[in-house]
């Protein structure tokens, strides 16, 4: 049986034994899209595929239970681990690739702001997508609007920065993906983005230090041309707290 995708009228084999990942894979790549690790794929997805991609993870990591030589048989613990790890990246640490984006309330600016306005520390929670393992740490975001530019409430920053983190990243690409995204939201004469986080792929494994850290920036319009706008901003967030 074939079956014709929404965006394209390439046929793709489909059949109910088919795997739902796999499913999921042949209409991305009939689009000709991308699927990296750090990539969105919600449009992908139809109603009622993300608990069955639920019970093929949580498959597939019993599988790797198993091969671990863990008898979750007998082991209480580790009895619905294999569950519970799927659930965990499918809607939680790695929900950024499976769910639209956040609805974004834009208004116009109506008061024509112009002066630096600066959103942070935002929190967030992201993972290594060499190991799996956490990325945690904070952004702040400046923003030098126009009088074109679109106003968003201080919480959505937040929700963008969640939804661009809760993917397999690693933290270079992930804030120029986060950039990238408030550009387009909010057309600013200038935005900036500064990422301070501690990296458990050299925390927990590896060379194991605890006390190091990464930090990167975005530097885009105004905020990249003027050296001094660049210096207020720098000098108004209170990194290593």
């Amino acid at each position: 049986m074939l079956m014709k995708t929404e965006d394209t009228m390439t046929d793709v084999p489909h059949d109910e034994g088919t795997p739902v990942s796999v499913k999921i894979r042949e209409r991305i790549r009939a689009a000709r899209k991308r699927f990296h690790s750090n990539d969105n794929i919600a449009e992908f997805i139809q109603p009622g595929e993300m608990e069955a991609l639920l019970d093929e993870v949580s498959e597939k990591m019993q599988a790797v239970l198993d091969s671990l030589v863990i008898d979750t048989d007998n082991d209480h613990n580790t009895e619905d681990t294999a569950r519970r790890v799927a659930k965990m990246y499918l809607k939680e640490v790695f929900a950024g690739r499976y769910v639209k984006a956040p609805a974004i309330t834009e208004f116009p600016n109506a008061e024509h702001l112009n002066e630096l306005m600066i959103v942070g520390p935002i929190t967030v929670r992201s993972a290594c997508s060499h190991h799996f393992c956490p990325v945690i740490g904070k952004i702040w975001i400046g923003v030098m609007p126009n009088e074109h530019t679109n106003v968003i409430g201080l919480s959505k920053y937040a929700r963008l920065a969640e939804w661009v983190m809760g993917r397999p990243q690693i933290q270079e690409e992930a804030v120029v993906q986060l950039a990238d995204l408030i550009q387009e939201k909010t057309q600013p004469d200038g935005l900036a983005i500064v990422m301070e986080a501690s990296h458990y792929c050299m925390a927990w494994r590896g060379v194991k230090d605890m006390d190091s850290k990464m930090i990167n920036s975005v530097m885009r319009g105004v905020f990249l041309k003027d050296s001094n706008l660049r210096r207020e901003f720098l000098s108004l967030i209170p990194r290593g707290q």
